[in-house]
């Protein structure tokens, strides 16, 4: 309890937590198609099936995920001097995961991407199939979100809160969120551009029997804390604007 509220602690949780919420629109809304295949009086508990479950996922890999990356230091195979561990292959496994996740993403944005086209409609399925799609559906959106994690906060526990958190808001405001995220399309590029950051920092961190160095996260924090900051602060100047030409 005392290593999650160190003030370290306390920001990669709120960080991650942003991040998490972000990044799980497109989760959010591809589940949303899913359950609106359902009767209306089904909906809610298939959202409560999917936001349990989807925390049990996601902190059951975070427990394997990061146990590994915390304690699987013993050197497996040696390339030359350079001896590499199971915590330096999942992160340079990871990196690339995230690196290439990210830029199909940022490019299907920039070109017009199809989400929903990946689901393709139904006739006739129950609500088990229904919630073992979502289930699944649910899982794989998940490894992004789970590398992400590991690739900014240093301990299991501040992980998987934020995890929990970021589920239970998703669950409660799933449709809000959505909404206000496809409002402002510039915090999505900007989420991503991030984990672009993310991505090469689990890759380096991979590689550092290579190189021995370490990009200390903070950097990340604050460049990330600041263009939110220049985002908010462009969105007011563009409400101000708007507001101004409607009053000529």
């Amino acid at each position: 309890m005392h290593a999650l509220l160190s003030f370290d602690s306390l920001i990669s949780l709120f960080t991650l937590c942003l991040l998490e919420i972000v990044l799980g629109i497109d989760n959010v809304i591809f589940v949303s198609i899913l359950i609106g295949r359902l009767p209306a009086d089904r909906h809610l508990a298939a959202r409560r099936i999917w936001m349990i479950a989807g925390i049990l996922v996601r902190s059951g890999l975070l427990l394997g995920l990061g146990w590994l990356v915390t304690n699987g230091n013993r050197v497996l195979f040696s390339i030359g001097n350079w001896g590499f561990s199971i915590r330096h292959l999942i992160l340079i496994a990871g990196g690339l995961f995230l690196l290439f996740k990210t830029v199909q993403e940022i490019h299907e944005k920039l070109e017009g991407g199809h989400e929903e086209a990946a689901v393709k409609e139904g006739a006739g399925q129950s609500f088990g199939a229904i919630m073992t799609q979502l289930i699944l559906v649910d899982t794989v959106f998940s490894f992004d979100s789970i590398i992400t994690a590991v690739g900014l906060a240093q301990q299991v526990i501040v992980m998987i809160t934020a995890v929990i958190l970021a589920m239970i808001i998703m669950f409660f405001f799933s449709q809000t969120i959505a909404n206000f995220i496809n409002r402002r399309p510039t915090l999505k590029i900007l989420a991503l551009s991030f984990l672009i950051m993310v991505g090469f920092s689990l890759l380096f961190e991979g590689l550092e029997p290579i190189h021995h160095s370490h990009i200390d996260k903070g950097y990340i924090y604050f460049s990330m804390v600041f263009a939110f900051g220049v985002e908010l602060l462009n969105t007011k100047a563009r409400k101000k604007a708007q507001q101004k030409k409607s009053g000529k």
